[in-house]
């Protein structure tokens, strides 16, 4: 390793699985070194419930990147998802101070701290303030205002906040294995800056990832992050569903769902009856095909409804000209980009990662972990090119939360 290089963890401890993926930064050059994961335990919808089973999971998986990776990683970046995770928007406009009406440092820093100032209820803290962009007398400025010209600056955020104790929760398993969580990140972030393009969010678009047990969604307007939000539902509810349905146990109703499972109905026939194990073997059973396809798509079908109806007036087909965007190993389930494009009413097509990773890894089940490395040092780097006034909130409700512990 060269000494000027930093090795970077992402780590995303999933409801089926934990994921770690080990990049190696050199200067702005991210190489991917490493990559360990290992079957989740302790994790329902994203939250720890079972401290030591998440512990032991979480810490397999980042021995074998490690391994993988012949590096010791430095620091890690670390997903976050789960139903406690809520946002609202605040913003702020303040008059430029300055005689020539041009825009200083102190007053972009001025408004982004009024608009990021609004008091959480106890137990809460802040995990992202998204900027949305600047405006200068009500001209929406895309980049910085610094140096132009008027009378009004304003800008708005997104505020992201979740349940400290939970997120606290997931920072002391990865403390367990003597390291720090230097960023925090929304999995929904993550996974759509993997899956959409600089073109797709100047457009606008929806990524929506779609895991085993939680959905995670960012709405992108003029180039960046508009609203986001988690629903507490995925893959393993569809499971579920057909394992009640048809009185299977869960290990068989999932091999019905990846074999034969759909988020349309496509069957016509309804007396087509598939096999539960195909090998003719005591204790292998016949289903209708229509039937499981009516049980995966009704289920698929309420999730996307359930985020449509979260987005609220904040989505506009047409303001979504680059469509939605699917992500997640359920995104996989035939019919997917069918079903949304029916729902939001806009073009849909399953999220592609880019062509210079490795095959391994272009499975949509790792877009949240990939894009933890690139959005978190993109996210890093524009953070501290902003001008501010006191430290980053980040930062600051770290040091809250553990003074706590």
């Amino acid at each position: 390793m060269s000494s000027k290089s930093r090795i970077i963890g992402a780590v995303e401890i999933g409801t089926s699985k934990v994921t770690v993926l080990v990049g190696e930064l050199n200067g702005r050059e991210l190489s991917l070194i490493g990559h360990g994961e290992c079957p989740s335990r302790g994790i329902i919808k994203g939250a720890v419930v079972d401290y030591k089973a998440a512990s032991d999971c979480t810490h397999a998986a980042l021995e074998f990147a490690e391994r993988d990776a012949h590096e010791r990683i430095d620091q890690v970046f670390l997903a976050l998802t789960g139903g406690h995770l809520e946002g609202f928007y605040n913003e702020a406009t303040v008059s430029v101070k300055a005689a020539d009406n041009m825009i200083s440092a102190g007053d972009i820093a001025t408004v982004s701290q009024l608009a990021q100032s609004k008091e959480l209820p106890a137990g809460r803290m802040v995990v992202h303030h998204i900027r949305r962009p600047f405006r200068v007398d009500g001209r929406l400025v895309p980049t910085s205002p610094e140096h132009l010209v008027g009378q009004r600056l304003g800008v708005g955020y997104w505020s992201v906040h979740g349940a400290e104790n939970k997120i606290a929760d997931a920072i002391h398993v990865i403390g367990g294995f003597n390291l720090e969580v230097s960023e925090l990140v929304l999995a929904s972030l993550a996974s759509g800056y993997m899956i959409t393009s600089a073109e797709d969010r100047q457009h606008g678009s929806l990524a929506i990832d779609i895991g085993a047990g939680t959905t995670d969604y960012v709405l992108y307007r003029d180039g960046v992050p508009h609203t986001t939000g988690v629903v507490a539902v995925g893959g393993s509810h569809l499971t579920n569903d057909l394992s009640i349905g048809l009185r299977l146990t869960e290990n068989q109703a999932e091999k019905l769902k990846l074999r034969f499972g759909r988020a349309l109905v496509q069957a016509r026939d309804r007396g087509e009856k598939v096999w539960l194990e195909g090998n003719f073997a005591i204790g292998d059973r016949q289903f209708p095909r229509h039937t499981i396809e009516q049980i995966t798509a009704a289920r698929v079908w309420e999730l996307l409804e359930v985020v449509k109806k979260q987005l609220g007036a904040a989505f506009e087909p047409e303001a979504c000209g680059g469509g939605v965007v699917l992500t997640g190993g359920t995104a996989k389930l035939p019919g997917m980009a069918e079903a949304a494009a029916k729902v939001f009413g806009v073009t849909a097509r399953l999220g592609e990662a880019p062509p210079r990773l490795k095959e391994s890894l272009r499975d949509p089940g790792y877009s949240a972990a990939l894009g933890l490395l690139y959005y978190g040092l993109a996210a890093r780097a524009e953070r501290a090119a902003m001008p501010t006034r006191r430290g980053g909130s980040f930062l600051r409700s770290m040091s809250r939360l553990f003074a706590n512990t």
